[in-house]
C-alpha cells in the first residue's frame, strides 16, 4: 500500500477486510462485531463507521456511537504496516467531526489493558484519562 488513504463509511461488503484488519491489528473480536450486531449500531448511527481505504483495500477503520448525551469511540485500528504515518488521525479527525455535527460534545473510549500502548496516541489527540471504574455486565 502506497497511496494516500481516502475516509468513507463502512459497507456491508467490508465487513470480512475489516474483520481480518481487525484481528491483524490485534483488537478481541467480541459477539458484538458480528455484521448483524453492528448493523444494529449503524442504525443507530447512520455515517459513524468509517473506513480508511487504500490502493482499493480496508487499511483501518473506526465506529463512533452517540446516545444523545456522549459520544463513544470504537474499534479504531489502522493495518500495523499503515501505522505511524496519519491513517489514524485522519479518521479520528472525521469521526470527531461527524460527532460535532450530531451535537455530541464529549466523546469517550476505553482501551484494554492489552492494547495499552495505544495510550500515547490517544494523549497526542487531546485525550486524558479519566478517574472512573468501568464495570459492566452482560444481558441475557
Amino acid at each position: 500500500m502506497s497511496g494516500t488513504p481516502s475516509i468513507r463509511e463502512f459497507r456491508d461488503a467490508d465487513y470480512d477486510a475489516v474483520v481480518r484488519l481487525w484481528r491483524e491489528a490485534g483488537l478481541t473480536i467480541k459477539p458484538s462485531d458480528t455484521l448483524p450486531e453492528l448493523r444494529k449500531l449503524m442504525d443507530r448511527n447512520p455515517g459513524l463507521f468509517l473506513v480508511a481505504e487504500e490502493d482499493g483495500a480496508v487499511a483501518g477503520t473506526v465506529i463512533g456511537a452517540w446516545d444523545g448525551r456522549r459520544a463513544w469511540v470504537y474499534h479504531l485500528a489502522v493495518l500495523p504496516a499503515r501505522q505511524g504515518r496519519g491513517t489514524g488521525r485522519m479518521l479520528m479527525d472525521e469521526l470527531e467531526r461527524r460527532l460535532l455535527a450530531v451535537g455530541a460534545t464529549k466523546l469517550n473510549l476505553l482501551v484494554e489493558r492489552g492494547n495499552a500502548g495505544v495510550a500515547d496516541f490517544y494523549r497526542k489527540l487531546g485525550y486524558a484519562p479519566d478517574d472512573l471504574l468501568f464495570m459492566t455486565r452482560r444481558l441475557g
